[in-house]
């Protein structure tokens, strides 16, 4: 996938996928993450 130019916000779960977890992959494809954030959604 292809995000050059994009901007992203990364919502991730603190069971699931974390934050970090997310800003790393669309890093790698390209994109600027403009917020993270890792949450527990109970």
């Amino acid at each position: 996938m292809d995000l050059k130019g994009k901007k992203v916000i990364a919502l991730g779960e603190r069971d699931g996928v974390q934050g970090n977890s997310i800003v790393e992959c669309v890093k790698s494809a390209g994109a600027e993450v403009v917020i993270e954030f890792t949450s527990c959604f109970v």
